[in-house]
């Protein structure tokens, strides 16, 4: 058993391993390397396409929902850019931020944090991303910012009792109420959303320099050292081309509060749970494309408009879900989760909830959020307690070293419905974001460290 074991951890890291390397070095496709990579893996331990097939299954079913999600909001969101609905927003964020790269990265931190409320982040990037990245690109800003900010201040709102870290980690403990748990990490919580306020004006200070400097080299536009209202010109003629079709809302402007009202339909019904998202878009589509195109051959054409977009990212999707099958089914998630405690020291025993939090984001991108609550935290609990560590400070420090993580893994389907809604690469978020999301894990963890939130 301890040597199937091992064998299913070797694979299981070459398979991650060999993903993300080839996905940040850009050798290799999401969908060609999710799909064959894991495939290749579980044959070499000896599984049969049957078994294949089965794994797939099961990790379709993890995935499926997202997928019908992710197809209806991006034709429902390419039909409200098509109505010309979010002009006047982003023309408003773009007077309210006066065009300034700082005040738009707290802009986006704040924003982050409110719509991660409801703690589903697929809803949290639903609502940011189409409304920020016309922002973003209009300003020279680049989108891995945006993601970054987004995926900080989520992982912060992350926290709540109703988020999945928490449920998880009381099921975990036997802790009958979740808000018991929460109380202890209210510090911690208070403290991250004032460290990524403070992180997103050093961000934005970085990206200003970053922009100047491609100013200075001719490689972009000025949009630093303009009028505002010059801004704001250029953002609509770029929208006019983007978006030369505006239906019904291009002779009749009021269209846009019907919009906007249905656009606010359909995330009250998401956030009050009286439907699930993919059911709100599916119906949104419907009414959006009937109210906006009232002719046939225009629904067709804005069906297939932004079809080509929706369908690229729910294919790099399902191949998640092969992906997300075969490492949950065979086994291979467990063992590296658990073969990782073994290799470490009795010596560290009494530290060992420290060594766990810090490698908490690295082993985001190694185990799903399941195998890293469920198969890591008992063992850690367990072990650490017989040096006398509570159960309480180890589930913190595992919590606050690996939530922070949550939005920078390829295990989590909704960052890779935000990469989607980006227009960007999984592989260069990655190596975008890693170190930042990592190093802040790790202050926020030596933070509660000194304030006795996590004991030693």
């Amino acid at each position: 058993m301890q040597q199937d074991s091992i064998w299913l951890t070797i694979v299981g890291l070459i398979i991650i391993i060999s993903i993300v390397g080839l996905l940040i070095a850009k050798r290799i496709s999401p969908v060609v390397g999710m799909i064959l990579i894991p495939s290749i893996g579980a044959l070499v331990l000896g599984y049969s396409i049957g078994d294949l097939v089965e794994f797939f299954n099961s990790g379709l079913d993890q995935v499926i929902n997202v997928v019908i999600m992710f197809i209806f909001a991006i034709i429902f969101f390419g039909i409200m850019s098509d109505s010309g609905l979010f002009k006047p927003l982003v023309k408003k964020l773009i007077l309210l931020t006066r065009g300034n790269v700082i005040v738009v990265c707290i802009v986006t931190a704040l924003i982050g944090t409110f719509a991660q409320l409801d703690g589903a982040g697929a809803t949290t990037f639903l609502l940011s991303i189409p409304a920020l990245l016309p922002l973003y690109k209009t300003l020279n800003m680049n989108r891995y910012l945006l993601l970054l900010l987004l995926a900080l201040s989520a992982a912060i709102m992350n926290m709540v009792p109703w988020g999945g870290p928490m449920a998880r980690t009381a099921s975990v403990l036997g802790v009958k109420n979740v808000n018991e748990l929460w109380y202890g990490i209210i510090p911690i919580q208070i403290t991250g959303f004032i460290l990524v306020l403070l992180f997103a004006v050093f961000l934005g200070f970085r990206e200003k320099l970053r922009i100047n400097q491609a100013i200075n080299k001719g490689e972009v536009a000025d949009t630093q050292h303009l009028d505002i209202n010059k801004i704001v010109e250029n953002y609509e003629r770029d929208q006019d081309i983007k978006f030369p079709v505006r239906g019904v809302a291009i002779n009749n402007p009021w269209m846009n509060w019907i919009n906007a009202l249905l656009t606010i339909a359909i995330i009250v019904v998401m956030l009050a749970n009286i439907a699930p998202p993919e059911f709100a878009f599916m119906i949104g589509v419907a009414i959006a494309l009937v109210i906006n195109f009232p002719n046939v051959d225009e629904q067709m054409s804005r069906l297939k408009a932004h079809a080509p977009n929706a369908l690229m990212m729910a294919a790099v999707i399902i191949a998640a879900g092969m992906f997300l099958g075969v490492l949950n089914e065979t086994g291979m998630l467990e063992a590296i989760a658990v073969n990782f405690i073994h290799i470490i020291p009795n010596a560290v025993g009494p530290y060992l909830h420290i060594i766990v939090g810090i490698f908490g984001v690295p082993l985001d991108l190694l185990t799903s959020t399941d195998a890293y609550y469920f198969a890591v935290l008992p063992i850690v609990e367990q072990t650490a307690s017989q040096f006398g560590v509570p159960a309480i400070s180890t589930a913190y420090s595992m919590v606050i070293g690996n939530i922070i993580g949550t939005f920078v893994s390829p295990f989590s389907p909704a960052l890779w419905l935000a990469i989607g809604l980006a227009e960007a690469n999984m592989g260069t978020y990655i190596k975008y974001a890693f170190f930042w999301i990592w190093g802040f894990a790790i202050i926020l963890l030596i933070i509660a460290i000194l304030i006795g939130v996590v004991t030693v």
